[in-house]
């Protein structure tokens, strides 16, 4: 795995690269099927349900991920952009089960954290790797506190396992 974290700047975005050893085609389809994605799209001893999923631009989806630890983190979002197989775009806000916007405090998350993010995923082509480069609209400093950030790193671990 290469992982590069952003600084320590609190008002830096989450940055993450990591290197798969597949091709960008199937590392694509495993971010855009659903089938594929229950199977990786959640930390370690996490699993994830989805209520409803479209992945189309335009799209949309209803998640749960369930840590036996922590409980239920309901999200949502929306499919902004879907450039196969070099870009994803989706939004992601903390809800509850039933789909209803939550605030940050409301789902026991820091005031700070933003209501909406934005994920941005860039697929690279090594040859028979594939590049991604993750960003996500939240200071870097607070995905690390709230353990957003090492999650990601846990899901990519999970996603290499499947590929």
């Amino acid at each position: 795995m290469i992982a590069k974290e952003p600084k320590e700047n609190s008002s830096e975005m989450v940055a993450l690269t990591h290197v798969f050893d597949a091709g960008w085609e199937r590392v694509f389809s495993a971010w855009t099927d659903p089938e594929q994605l229950v199977r990786w799209y959640a930390p370690d001893g996490c699993s994830i349900r989805f209520k409803s999923i479209d992945v189309r631009e335009g799209g949309s989806f209803h998640s749960c991920v369930q840590d036996p630890v922590h409980g239920d983190c309901w999200c949502k979002g929306t499919y902004l952009e879907l450039k196969a197989p070099e870009r994803l775009v989706f939004t992601m806000v903390v809800t509850n089960e039933q789909g209803d916007d939550l605030s940050p405090e409301e789902a026991g998350m820091p005031a700070d954290w933003p209501v909406l993010t934005k994920v941005t995923v860039t697929f690279t082509s090594l040859g028979n790797k594939t590049e991604i480069l993750l960003q996500q609209t939240v200071p870097a400093a607070l995905a690390r506190q709230t353990g957003a950030l090492p999650s990601w790193i846990r899901m990519f671990n999970r996603l290499n396992q499947l590929l």
